[in-house]
């Protein structure tokens, strides 16, 4: 094989494998950040406390799947994770809803912290070796050579039945139609008969249960450790800022997008200096220095952060949020 061709197959290698990733990271973060939107966009609710449900459901799926297996685990921990999302809901953001979002934001984000250390008084400070199970170690496909895992097609699938379900049971329900009128219109909702209470109630236990599920999920293939909740929770409310307050479909696009610009930026080892070599511009390029010369791959992290606020600066509402 020829070298111009060995490279092109690298090239393309680094295409299909960093955009399969990305979409599977995105398809992790939207059904974190899926229940985030929910309760805000349909109560109105700032939960600092989201990715904390997350943190839960990894951790539980952990400790059933040493007794009961993965699949008990997956199934049980989003649902242990639903009931502490209800017991919050009643107990401590019920008593302050008409006091504003200020108290909402306080109170979930001392839960947050809360969760943090009860995990830590009872899992201990360090992480714990919550893994995929053997059944599930293996390849979906192979992509120029190199084998595919079948549990990073898993998440996705997931996510994305998730998606389909939400949007559905949201758009095209008695279900969904009740949830917007108890938003939009709670008196008249009431007057029809329907409890709004218990609506909100639901909702929120959904926004909980999708958290639950990711963490189940994503805690056997990522590290599951006790900061992982305070990780996660600023580039969940990227997601849900860049795409729209409350939109499902702007979360799953925000997702994606930034899902695939942190996998390949994670994996594109060349700075700008690199690439105005390629026009002859290098040494200008690094006299300017600055981020002329920094490595893409070494701020991979502040990515979503910078996909923020370019779609602010253009679009304050998000990609698909409502313009008030």
């Amino acid at each position: 094989m020829s070298c111009s061709g060995l490279l092109w197959g690298l090239l393309m290698e680094f295409v299909v494998i960093s955009t399969l990733n990305g979409i599977s990271y995105g398809m992790l973060l939207f059904m974190v950040s899926a229940g985030l939107t929910l309760i805000f966009g349909m109560m109105g609710v700032i939960n600092f406390a989201h990715a904390a449900f997350y943190m839960l459901g990894a951790y539980f799926g952990y400790a059933i799947t040493l007794v009961l297996g993965f699949w008990a685990g997956l199934v049980i921990s989003p649902l242990i994770v639903a009931a502490i999302g209800v017991s919050m809901e009643r107990l401590l953001l019920r008593p302050v809803a008409a006091h504003g979002h200020s108290h909402q934001i306080l109170i979930t984000f001392g839960a947050a912290l809360i969760i943090g250390e009860l995990i830590k008084v009872f899992f201990g400070a360090f992480s714990v070796p919550y893994q995929i199970p053997q059944e599930l170690h293996f390849s979906a496909f192979t992509v120029f050579g190199t084998e595919y895992p079948f549990y990073r097609v898993l998440m996705g699938a997931v996510a994305l039945a998730m998606f389909a379900i939400l949007y559905g049971l949201l758009q095209w329900t008695r279900i969904g139609i009740i949830v917007r009128a108890a938003v939009h219109q709670p008196v008249m909702a009431e007057a029809l008969g329907h409890n709004v209470p218990l609506v909100f109630t639901f909702v929120f236990a959904v926004g909980a249960w999708l958290a639950g599920v990711a963490g189940a999920l994503g805690g056997a293939f990522f590290t599951t450790n006790p900061s992982l909740g305070l990780e996660l929770a600023v580039i969940v409310f990227v997601v849900v800022v860049v795409g729209g307050l409350g939109s499902i479909k702007g979360a799953f696009v925000a997702s994606m997008l930034i899902g695939l610009f942190s996998s390949f930026s994670v994996g594109f080892d060349t700075s700008l200096a690199d690439l105005a070599g390629l026009f002859g511009l290098r040494a200008q390029a690094e006299a300017i220095g600055g981020l002329m010369v920094l490595k893409l791959s070494s701020i991979a992290a502040s990515i979503p952060i910078i996909i923020m606020l370019v779609v602010l600066l253009l679009r304050p509402a998000g990609l698909m949020g409502e313009r008030q």
